[in-house]
């Protein structure tokens, strides 16, 4: 995988990446960036397709919210939380932790 600068994240606007063999949407608000699993835990579609408002990221196909910040699943449909990575940010360069939990 290419790296990404976190200059080149348009704040608010989540991009999809495949990092490991996964699927990711990383999110940028501000200086800060959030990971999470890029598929709906309600419906398989792409989370970072959908809109983000405040630390809140609505799948496009059925309007269920997940916070950015735990992968909480903020509306129903979705009853499930997503995956969140920790990120950290290395001159300019976003860089997702993976852990075994």
């Amino acid at each position: 995988m290419s790296s990404i600068k976190l200059s080149a994240m348009r704040d608010r606007k989540p991009v999809k990446v495949n990092i490991n063999g996964e699927d990711l949407c990383l999110t940028r608000i501000g200086n800060e960036v959030f990971a999470i699993n890029d598929t709906c835990t309600h419906s398989e579609a792409s989370l970072s397709e959908g809109d983000v408002t405040d630390f809140k990221i609505e799948c496009w196909l059925h309007g269920a919210e997940f916070d950015l910040r735990t992968g909480e699943a903020l509306t129903l449909p979705a009853n499930i939380a997503v995956k969140t990575y920790p990120v950290s940010i290395v001159d300019d360069v976003v860089e997702v932790h993976f852990t075994d939990k």
